[in-house]
């Protein structure tokens, strides 16, 4: 999508602090860090929220769960913890609307967020 900035990431449009990418999703730093360690994970397809994910999208989701798990291990958070969060509207606090998993740890995470 033209006007997504997420997409224009995935095209090079927009620069940004890669750490992973393979043939479905991108993973970067977040430019607003709310913990030492916080990456997005998002698939290079447009998908605007996990409401608008569809039974063919299955596959899709369960490797950006991995890949959230592949990041956590790469930021050395597997033994210490982390958090993975995705926002899905506006009352949630979503605010680019292209799907994206929050990978966040280096700190203590309180309970309940938000």
């Amino acid at each position: 999508m033209d006007n997504c900035i997420f997409c224009r990431i995935v095209e090079g449009g927009i620069p940004a602090k890669i750490v992973y990418q393979d043939d479905q999703v991108l993973a970067f730093e977040d430019i607003n860090a709310q913990a030492p360690v916080h990456i997005l994970v998002i698939p290079k397809r447009h998908v605007a929220a996990v409401q608008d994910c569809r039974e063919g999208d299955q596959a899709l989701l369960g490797h950006l769960l991995l890949t959230c798990s592949k990041i956590a291990g790469m930021k050395n958070l597997a033994e210490s913890g982390y958090r993975i969060v995705t926002n899905t509207g506006a009352e949630s606090g979503q605010t680019v609307f292209h799907l994206h998993l929050h990978v966040l740890g280096g700190r203590h995470m309180t309970w309940p967020p938000g």
